[in-house]
Order: structure tokens, then sequence, then C-alpha cells
């Protein structure tokens, strides 16, 4: 009988420990997450700011591509 609680005792607290350790995974990954959106946001505001801007410099750069001499300097 001692055997037996022994057995149950050591399962309860091991089931406790693997509980226990569950509740910073999920804060963990709560932040983690709340980092990807503001990465993206952050990416998102940055196209859309910049991204007239970078598409006439591409285009400059593929139109001095194909003719050397209209190049400004």
């Amino acid at each position: 009988m001692i055997r037996a609680y022994a057995l149950v005792a050591t399962l309860q607290s091991l089931v406790a420990d693997r509980f226990e350790g569950r509740k910073d995974r999920g804060a963990t990954a709560v932040e983690y997450g709340l980092l990807v959106g503001l990465i993206a946001v952050v990416i998102i505001l940055a196209v859309v700011f910049l991204g007239e801007t970078l598409t006439g410099l591409f285009e400059e750069v593929g139109e001095g591509i194909d003719d050397p001499s209209s190049i400004t300097p």
C-alpha cells in the first residue's frame, strides 16, 4: 500500500511540475506574438511611406543601365 501511495505521489508531483512549466511558455508565446505583430506593422509602414521613393530610385537606376549617359551625378 505504501508503494502505491509513493507511486501516486510521484506521478502527481511530475504532472504538477509539467503543468507549472506551461504557464511560463504561454506568456512567452504571447510576447513573441506581440513582437512579430509589431515588426509586421513597422515593415508595412516603411513600405507605405518609402514605396514611391524607392520605385522612383529603381526606375532611375534601370534607365541608367539602359542608357549610361543619362545618369545625373
